[in-house]
Formats: C-alpha cells, structure tokens, sequence
C-alpha cells in the first residue's frame, strides 16, 4: 500500500499542539488526515488517518488484521467485507502500516456480532429510531503511544458513522480482559454473559455505547489533551471546528469497493450474515 511521503509536522507550533491537543493537518492525497504523535522517545511521528477506500488498501489492512490475530492465537484467515455497509480505516506511520479499524452499519446481512449476540442486539433494534453498527477486526501493530492514535481513529469512526449512517447505538465485541479498557477510555457498557467466539476460539464479551453519550463527551473534552482531568480518550479527540473538514474529506462519492459491490447483483441475493471476529487489541 502506498502512502503520502508529506506525512510530517510543519514547524514547531504544530509539534508543541500535539502534546496538549491532536493537531491535524490534512495530506492531499485524498481521504486523509496527517497527526503528528510523539513517539516513546519524544520525537514526533507522522501518522497519516485514511479512509481505505480500495481494494488494495483493505487487502494490506486484511494482512495486519491476520498478523497480530494469529500472534494472539486467534488464526490468520479473517476478511474484511467488501460490503458499502463496511468502513476500514487504517493508521500508518511513513510507508509501514500500523493499525486498522472497521466500522460495519446494520443492514439485512446483519452484524458480525449477531453470531452469538442477536437476541442482545436485537433488543436495541426495536427501539424506535435505531440505527445499531459496530467496531470490528481492530489490530494496531506500533511502538507509537496508543491513546492519540486510537482516540483519532476511534473519532473519526463516529464522525462518519454518526453523520453518514445516522447510527445510535455503537456495539464491539471483545475479549474479556479488555473490557476495563473500553469502559474506562470510552465508556462502553458490558451486556449479558460473556460466550465462547468459536471462529477465534476464545471469550467474547459484548459492549455498547450510545452515540448521543459519545457527542456528550466530546463536547466536554474533546482538544484538552493531558490538561484534561478526565483519563479517558476523549480529551484527544478532534475540537468541534476540525470535525467538519474530517468529514468533509472522508465523505466521497462511491469508493472502487462500492462500485465492484453493486457491479456484481448476485451477491445481495447471495449474502450471508458474516462470521463474528474478535477483536484484536
């Protein structure tokens, strides 16, 4: 997958933005958005926010997903829908990609989570006025500090799942151990009892967030960085004037993915609801 070689911090106000607040800045190579994010030793690290938007990219985003679920145990044969109700978005530091995460819209397919969670989700779908989707096959593989790069992607994922597909209710599916961390960085709530994922062969813990929650949070938090007194992600996500040009740029006409989807009508008759992936991470 080729990247944009302009990945880097202008001058030295925007180096010293990023250690109280994300500063953005945005390449010209399309759907995406440059964040300057200090590395372990202190220097700055360009990380460039993109929407995969092709063939080629999502294959390279399918590649990591493989690699670091087969380190943890959960098998190197997982795919990313080529569906228009799924959208991948990856972090990659220069040329080397470093993490990818889907957000997948509800549709009559379903989400992957239903495998084993349906009778849970469904209690959301009933709602009047729901829209359910979920965060799916996040796999991050960086020496970068997580929490810009992660309240970056995680942001962007809202923007565009709560300004394109009006979603309201967000659901992930994790390994229990990481549950802590999804309550504490984003607020996600734990529902029912946790069942074995039998297509990685380990726990599975549901979750799920109100989008209205997340807009709540960002409204309070959002561009305070390590000034803020709360200890969640929230205080490095993008400042309410930076979300407009996010969504500007991510949101395009059909992707290639889009277009190869409807050039071939025999799958919307084909399509089953896809097998459930833990998440990485």
């Amino acid at each position: 997958m080729s990247m944009m070689t302009d990945c880097r911090v202008s001058n030295q106000r925007d180096a010293d933005n990023v250690l109280n607040a994300t500063a953005v800045n945005f390449g010209n190579d399309g759907k995406m958005i440059v964040l300057p994010v200090p590395g372990v030793s202190g220097d700055l690290r360009n990380v460039c926010v993109r929407l995969a938007d092709s063939v080629t990219q999502r294959n390279s985003a399918r590649m990591l997903i493989n690699k670091m679920y087969a380190w943890r145990g959960y098998g190197e044969n997982h795919n990313i829908p080529a569906r228009p109700t799924h959208s991948t978005f990856t972090a990659s530091d220069g040329d080397v990609l470093i993490g990818t995460l889907t957000l997948a819209v509800d549709s009559h397919t379903g989400l992957a989570a239903d495998a084993i969670f349906q009778e849970e989700i469904d209690v959301f779908r009933r709602q009047s006025g729901a829209k359910v989707c979920e965060l799916t096959k996040l796999a991050f593989n960086s020496t970068v500090p997580s929490k810009p790069m992660l309240a970056a992607l995680f942001h962007i994922v809202f923007i565009y799942g709560q300004r394109k597909h009006r979603c309201t209710d967000l659901f992930i599916e994790v390994h229990p151990r990481h549950r802590r961390f999804y309550q504490a960085m984003l607020g996600f709530k734990p529902i029912g009892e946790v069942k074995i994922n039998t297509s990685v062969n380990a726990p599975a813990q549901l979750m799920v967030l109100k989008i209205a929650q997340i807009r709540e949070q960002i409204n309070q938090y959002a561009g305070q960085g390590d000034s803020a007194s709360a200890r969640s992600l929230y205080p490095f996500f993008f400042s309410p004037r930076e979300e407009d040009g996010i969504y500007n740029r991510f949101d395009t006409p059909q992707t290639e993915i889009e277009r190869e989807f409807h050039a071939m009508p025999f799958l919307s008759s084909a399509m089953q609801k896809p097998n459930v992936q833990a998440i990485s991470c």
